[in-house]
């Protein structure tokens, strides 16, 4: 109790708290970013078997806590003492302390995220219930940006109960109140619908997954739709200059598949964070 006390009267103690506590999440983040795809796929392999009457492949134990952790070289198993977020990489050198292998410097960049995030939002809500939650909105962010850099998804095994959680927090008026946040939801699920299929007409292909459908509107449920234009304005900002950038420095063509959900997750981050404060300098009043 008296910890709780200390954090609801220190910002400094509470932001360092919840950034220590991030970095620990960016932990599991690692595990949820691998593993999720490879339960989908597994789970995918399952239905196509059962609608085609084959003998479904052989079950294996492999969810988001079995097997334990390993390198993905040599298959030893990550002691404790070397899954200490960020400290350990460090410690090892970036290298299994088994075979030496290099372990990506991915790995301490999810956690560092998670911490950063954490502490912007324990420095925006405060010792509050709506940090609570922007905790849970932005490590689901972090987790879908790099999914979907990584397989161009966005699973809706995150996606939609991030749209239910989202209502959810509204109903009591965490972000907003609940009809901005249901029409937040709505409006962020038609405009790329709409963008989509007018893409899909004029060029005559798909420019974006329907993945990308649901998690604008997973955010414009948690930030309503007063707010989702600036989500929209800093995700499609981003999404131009880091995109072209990368077309530039990897010399592919402009027919190249980029995916959009890392920068929807930021505006989405963004949003949350200063999206009320920056649609008051926009308009100046936040519209009702």
């Amino acid at each position: 109790m008296e910890f709780l006390d200390a954090l609801r009267t220190s910002q400094p103690l509470l932001i360092a708290s919840v950034a220590f506590l991030g970095l620990c999440v960016g932990s599991l983040l690692n595990v949820v970013i691998h593993r999720l795809p490879k339960m989908m796929e597994a789970g995918w392999r399952e239905e196509c078997a059962a609608l085609e009457g084959r003998e479904p492949p052989p079950r294996v134990t492999y969810n988001l806590f079995t097997p334990r952790s390993a390198c993905p070289s040599c298959g030893t198993p990550i002691k404790a003492i070397h899954n200490i977020p960020v400290v350990s990489w460090l410690a090892l050198r970036g290298r299994c302390a088994k075979c030496g292998v290099k372990i990506s410097a991915r790995y301490p960049l999810v956690e560092l995220l998670g911490g950063l995030v954490a502490g912007l939002m324990a420095w925006r809500f405060g010792y509050s219930a709506q940090l609570a939650f922007a905790l849970v909105f932005g490590w689901a962010m972090i987790a879908l940006a790099f999914i979907d850099f990584d397989t161009q998804l966005l699973p809706d095994d995150i996606t939609l109960p991030m749209l239910w959680l989202g209502l959810l927090a509204n109903l009591f008026g965490a972000y907003t109140t609940l009809p901005s946040a249901v029409l937040g939801a709505v409006g962020g699920y038609l405009i790329l619908w709409l963008v989509y299929w007018a893409f899909r007409l004029v060029a005559k292909k798909e420019g974006m997954g329907f993945g990308d459908f649901k998690l604008l509107a997973a955010i414009g449920a948690w930030t309503g739709w007063q707010v989702l234009p600036v989500a929209i304005l800093v995700s499609a900002s981003l999404g131009a200059v880091m995109g072209s950038l990368f077309l530039w420095l990897s010399r592919k063509g402009i027919d190249t598949r980029i995916p959009f959900g890392p920068y929807l997750a930021l505006g989405g981050i963004a949003a949350l964070l200063w999206g009320r404060e920056l649609v008051v300098v926009w308009l100046g009043h936040f519209p009702a």
